[in-house]
C-alpha cells in the first residue's frame, strides 16, 4: 500500500497538527467542514498514518494528553493552584529520575529468597507501609508491619539472616528506626531504606538504599506534614517491579 500522502491529504494532516488541543473534540463531519474536506480523505489520511480511522486517532491524542501536563490550561488557574500542581509534578519526576535502576534488581532479589520482610515505618509513612504490607502479602509473601516504637526497638532484636527488613522514612532521622537499623547492621540482617534523604543516619547503616526528591517548604508550616508523595512512588516502583518479576517466573 502507498502510504505517501496526495495534496489533499496532506493538507488534512498539517490542519490537524495545526489544531491538536481541539481536534479530540470533534467528530469526522465537523472535521470535514472545519478542513473543507471529504470524512472519505479524512479516513485515508488517518490509515495512511497508521490509525484505523479518525476515532482511534482521536483516542491516542487523548492518552498522550495524559503524559505531560497542560500546561496552557494552568496558565488560566490561580497561581497557588498552579504552584500546587507544579509542586507534586517536580517531586514525581525528579524521584523516578533518581531511582538508581541496580537497586531495583538488588532489592528484588534480596526480597525473593527472603522468608519474612519486615517493615518497619511512624507517623503519616505508615500509609505507604500498610500499602507495601498489602501488596506484599497479595503476591504470597509472608510480611508483617511495625509501628509501635518499642516494638520496632524490640523487633528488630529478634529477626535472623532469612529475613528483610524495609524501613520507610522520610527524613531518616527517627531515633527508634535508627535504632532498629543498627540492631539489624550488627546482626547482618538485610535491609531496604525508602527515605527522601540521602544524607541521614538511616542511609549510613542500610544495604540498598531508595531515594527520592523531597521539595522545600510545606503548604502545613505550622505542623510537621510534609508530603509523602516520593516516598509513595519510591514504594509503588519497588511493588511493581517485584510483583511483575513473580509473574514471569
Amino acid at each position: 500500500m502507498d502510504n505517501k500522502l496526495s495534496d489533499s491529504e496532506q493538507y488534512v494532516w498539517e490542519f490537524i497538527q495545526e489544531n491538536l488541543q481541539t481536534i479530540p473534540n470533534y467528530s469526522i463531519v465537523k472535521l470535514s467542514e472545519l478542513a473543507n474536506v471529504s470524512t472519505a480523505t479524512i479516513v485515508r489520511t488517518m490509515k495512511k498514518k497508521g490509525y484505523e480511522g479518525f476515532t482511534a486517532f482521536k483516542h491516542h491524542l487523548k492518552e498522550m494528553s495524559y503524559k505531560d501536563i497542560n500546561f496552557s490550561a494552568l496558565d488560566k488557574v490561580d497561581q497557588g493552584i498552579r504552584t500546587a500542581i507544579l509542586k507534586n509534578e517536580q517531586e514525581v519526576a525528579r524521584t523516578i529520575n533518581m531511582i538508581e535502576i541496580g537497586n531495583i534488581e538488588d532489592a528484588i532479589q534480596r526480597i525473593k529468597v527472603a522468608k519474612r520482610i519486615i517493615i518497619f515505618a511512624r507517623g503519616f509513612s505508615e500509609m505507604t507501609a500498610e500499602e507495601m504490607m498489602v501488596k506484599f502479602q497479595l503476591t504470597g509473601k509472608y510480611c508483617e508491619l511495625h509501628a509501635d516504637p518499642e516494638i520496632i526497638k524490640t523487633r528488630s532484636k529478634k529477626l535472623s539472616k532469612d529475613d528483610i527488613v524495609i524501613f520507610i522514612s522520610l527524613n531518616g532521622e527517627t531515633e527508634e528506626l535508627v535504632t532498629a537499623a543498627k540492631n539489624c547492621y550488627k546482626l547482618e540482617i538485610g535491609t531496604i531504606l525508602i527515605t527522601a534523604n540521602r544524607h541521614s543516619s538511616l542511609m549510613s547503616l542500610i544495604e540498598i538504599p531508595f531515594v527520592g526528591f523531597k521539595s522545600e517548604g510545606s503548604f502545613f508550616p505550622d505542623y510537621e506534614v510534609r508530603s509523602r508523595l516520593p516516598l509513595a512512588i519510591l514504594a509503588r516502583v519497588l511493588l511493581d517491579s517485584y510483583a511483575l518479576r513473580v509473574g514471569e517466573n
